[in-house]
């Protein structure tokens, strides 16, 4: 009898020890501790890098900062010609780059006022006035794409009266050429580039009537 009472109080003392040391198994990993599985190849640590990369990546322009008005000279009501624009580095591999302008804020949907790509790896800039022709040799021959009002180029804002329109200003950065020809509109381009996209920078700016 006695044999048996403690042959059954070490088999519970052994259920102890399993259960404890499960629980302990997941409580470590729950807490990220060593029983945790590690991370996939390419997984959240490298993505992690890739958007540290990405936000360090700037566009700007000397005639209106971010969230502010875009001067009446980039607009329908003055001379109507581009803004000069600046970027920063971009991410290692980028190849070109591709920008679009367009107003998400328009009566008929997403406006586009711009559609630029093909400009070479090297630029980190462009100048103010960029003419609008399908293809820019001063500028590595980059392409340009026809916008909502049925030219090639730059279309600056015009807006009904009324409230205030935002303008996006956005810089792609491509690890592989866009195979688009010239005259191409902002959806073909979009297309276009899916899933060539390391990186993209972002300028906003303001107007209204």
């Amino acid at each position: 009898m006695r044999a048996h009472q403690s042959a059954c109080s070490e088999g519970l003392r052994g259920l102890v020890v399993v259960a404890c040391a499960s629980w302990l198994g997941l409580a470590a990993a729950g807490c990220g501790g060593t029983a945790a599985s590690p991370p996939a190849a390419g997984g959240s640590a490298s993505a992690g890098a890739a958007g540290k990369r990405a936000a360090t990546w700037s566009l700007t322009s000397k005639a209106f900062r971010n969230n502010q008005a875009i001067p009446a000279k980039h607009t329908a009501d003055g001379r109507d010609v581009s803004p000069d624009l600046s970027w920063s580095a971009p991410p290692k591999g980028t190849t070109e780059f591709a920008l679009v302008c367009d107003d998400p804020d328009a009566p008929r949907g997403v406006w586009t006022h711009w559609v630029l790509y093909g400009l070479p790896a090297a630029q980190r800039g462009l100048p103010e006035a960029v003419p609008t022709t399908e293809t820019l040799p001063k500028l590595g021959g980059a392409k340009q794409g026809r916008n909502s009002f049925g030219s090639i180029g730059y279309r600056g804002p015009a807006p009904p009266p009324g409230a205030v329109h935002h303008y996006r200003f956005r810089l792609y950065a491509l690890n592989a050429p866009v195979t688009l020809r010239a005259g191409g509109q902002q959806a073909e381009l979009e297309r276009a580039m899916k899933g060539h996209v390391l990186a993209r920078a972002e300028l906003v700016g303001l107007y209204s009537r």
